[in-house]
C-alpha cells in the first residue's frame, strides 16, 4: 500500500483540453517572434527564467501573488503542526458517511479479518468471499480460510513463473525493456481475482486452523527480500547455462533438448525456494493429502470434516454460483469500451490462466454491483484505497479532503488522465456486501466495505464508500457470469484481444 496521497479528480470521463496560455507582455527575442509567427491561435509569454533555472525572483514573484490571501497565514500556522488531510478534513462528508445500507447481504459473515503487514489484499477479498459459502454449508457463526495455504502455493508458483520467464528470454539482452520489467518484481505479494482461481484449481483451500499464519506470512517483507535476491541470482545462472548449452548446440543438442536441460537446473534452484518458504512459513498440506477438521456448529454441537484441499474447495464451489465462473470487469477509459483487455506473460501460475478483463464504463460496472448484492452473493473489487479515504471513520469520499477550498488550488486529473500518467498504483483488493438506494430514484448513494485490515479501524473493520469514490477511484469489479448480461460474457469469451506490456499500469497494481 502507498501513503496517503493529496490530490483530487473529476470526473471519470473527462479530458484535459490543450492549455492557452496568455500574453502578459511584450516577446522581443527572436525565438518567441518565431513561434508569434508559426501560429495566429497561440500566444506566449515571456518567462522570468529564460534558462528554465529556479530563480529566486521567480519564487519572489509567488509568493507576491499568492500573500494577499487572508486564508494563507492561517493554513501556514495550522498545517506546520498537524496533518494535512487530518486539518482539511471536511464535516459534511463525515455526517453524510453514515454506515446504514438499506441493501445488505442476508448471509452471515465471520469476522473481520487482518492482512497485517503483508500485501495479500486479493486473497484476503477472495477467502472473504468464499467463506459466505463455507458457512451456510456448514451452518456455522465464524470462520475463515487459510489465507496463508494460499500465500504458500502463490509464492512457490511465482518463483517457478519467473524462472521460467528467465528460461524463455535467456537470449534477450539484460537492457530488454520486457526483461527489465520481469527483472524489477521477480517476487511480489499482489495479485488478482484470476490469481486466486488459479490457486483454487490446483490447491484447493483449508480453514485457517488447517494451516494457520506464521509471523512471516503476516510480514512478508524480509521473506520477500530473500527471495528476491535468490531469484535474482538463479536467473543470471540460468542466462549463462542458456548460452553455455547454446554455444554447445554444434554438438548436437536441439533446442528441446536445451529447454529441458535448463527446467532441470531450474529445478534443482528452486530447492532453495522451497527451503525459504518452508522455513519462515511451514509446510503447506498437499492439495490431495487428507486433513480432519474439527468445529463447532451453530448451534454449539461439536462436528468434524474430512477431505483434501481440493474436496474442501469442492464443497464451497457448489450451488448457482461457482467461483471459478465469476470473472473480471475493468473500467479503463483509456481504451474502447466492450472490449476484452488482458497483460502480457501475467499470470501467478506457469501454465495457468492469465488475467483477461471486460472494459466496459463505470455505470455498468455499478449496475453489476447492485444486482450482484440483490441476489445476496458479494462483490470482490479493486481500488485506489489511498485516495480520499481515511482508515479511521472508514470514509471514502472524494470530498473528505477540502485541498482546493483551504489551499486556493484546483485538482484537475480526470480519471483517464490518471491511467495515462501511471498515477493509479496504489490499489487495494476488498469486498461489497451491502449499498444504500435511493428510494426515488434508485441509484446508489454509498456502498458498504469489507475490509481487512482487522477491526481497530473504520466502523469495527467497515468501511463505507460514497458513490462518488465509486466512480472516480474503483477500477474493477468481479461477478457471476450467470448474473451478467450475455453481451458481456460473450466479450469475455471471444478470442480478440487488446494485450498490453507487463510495464503498463495493469501490470504494476500487482
Amino acid at each position: 500500500m502507498g501513503k496517503q496521497s493529496s490530490k483530487r479528480r473529476k470526473k471519470a470521463a473527462q479530458q484535459i483540453s490543450p492549455p492557452s496560455v496568455v500574453v502578459e507582455e511584450d516577446t522581443t527575442t527572436t525565438c518567441l517572434e518565431n513561434v508569434l509567427e508559426a501560429s495566429s491561435t497561440i500566444s506566449v509569454s515571456k518567462p522570468v527564467s529564460a534558462d528554465g533555472k529556479l530563480s529566486v525572483t521567480l519564487v519572489e514573484g509567488w509568493e507576491a501573488a499568492i500573500s494577499s490571501d487572508p486564508k494563507l497565514p492561517l493554513f501556514r500556522t495550522m498545517l506546520a503542526r498537524s496533518g494535512l488531510n487530518q486539518t482539511l478534513t471536511s464535516q459534511r462528508a463525515i455526517t453524510k458517511g453514515a454506515h446504514v445500507f438499506n441493501t445488505v447481504l442476508k448471509s452471515k459473515t465471520g469476522s473481520i479479518t487482518n492482512q497485517k503487514s503483508s500485501g495479500r489484499c486479493w486473497l484476503f477479498a477472495a477467502t472473504n468471499l468464499l467463506r459466505y459459502n463455507v458457512m451456510k454449508i456448514l451452518d456455522i457463526n465464524d470462520f475463515q480460510l487459510s489465507q496463508s495455504y494460499l500465500s504458500f502455493w502463490d509464492l512457490l508458483n511465482k518463483c517457478n513463473s519467473f524462472l521460467e520467464l528467465m528460461i524463455r528470454y535467456a537470449d534477450h539482452p539484460l537492457e530488454d525493456r520486457f526483461v527489465r520489467a520481469i527483472l524489477g518484481s521477480p517476487i511480489y505479494d499482489g495479485g488478482q481475482w484470476v490469481s486466486t482461481v488459479n490457486l483454487f484449481e490446483a490447491y484447493g483451500v483449508v480453514p485457517q486452523a488447517v494451516f494457520p499464519e506464521s509471523l512471516h506470512s503476516s510480514d512478508t517483507e524480509s521473506l520477500r527480500e530473500l527471495l528476491r535476491e535468490k531469484l535474482w541470482e538463479h536467473a543470471l545462472d540460468l542466462r549463462e547455462f542458456a548460452d553455455t548449452l547454446r554455444r554447445s548446440s554444434n554438438k548436437g543438442l536441439s533446442e528441446e533438448a536445451i529447454l529441458l536441460s535448463l527446467r532441470a537446473r531450474k529445478e534443482t534452484l528452486m530447492r532453495e525456494c522451497y527451503t525459504i518458504v518452508t522455513s519462515t512459513s511451514g509446510v503447506a498440506p498437499s492439495p490431495d493429502e487428507v486433513f480432519t477438521w474439527e468445529y463447532y456448529d451453530s448451534q454449539g454441537t461439536a462436528r468434524s470434516w474430512e477431505g483434501t484441499p481440493k474436496g474442501f474447495y469442492e464443497m464451497i464451489a457448489m450451488g448457482p454460483y461457482n467461483p471459478s465462473d465469476n470473472f473480471a470487469l475493468l473500467s479503463d477509459p483509456r481504451y474502447e469500451y466492450g472490449k476484452l483487455i488482458t497483460v502480457d506473460k501475467l499470470s501467478n501460475v506457469w501454465g495457468g490462466q492469465q488475467g483477461t478483463y471486460v472494459n466496459v464504463e463505470i455505470e455498468i460496472l455499478k449496475e453489476l454491483t447492485v444486482t450482484t448484492l440483490k441476489r445476496d452473493q458479494p462483490v470482490f473489487f479493486m481500488s485506489e484505497i489511498t485516495m480520499f479515504s481515511d482508515s479511521s471513520t472508514g470514509i471514502m469520499d472524494p470530498e473528505l479532503f477540502d485541498y482546493e477550498g483551504a489551499l486556493g488550488i484546483t485538482l484537475g486529473l480526470s480519471k483517464a488522465d490518471r491511467f495515462r500518467t501511471c498515477d493509479v498504483a496504489d490499489t487495494h483488493m476488498m469486498v461489497i456486501r451491502g449499498v444504500h438506494i435511493d428510494p426515488e430514484t434508485q441509484k446508489p448513494i454509498r456502498y458498504m466495505v469489507e475490509n481487512s485490515w482487522g477491526s481497530e479501524v473504520g466502523n469495527q473493520g467497515y468501511f463505507v464508500m460514497s458513490d462518488k469514490w465509486f466512480d472516480e477511484y474503483v477500477y474493477q469489479i468481479v461477478v457471476p457470469k450467470a448474473l451478467s448480461p450475455p453481451e458481456l460474457v460473450s466479450v469475455l469469451e471471444s478470442e480478440e484481444k487488446i494485450l498490453l506490456p507487463p510495464w503498463d499500469y495493469m501490470g504494476s497494481l500487482l
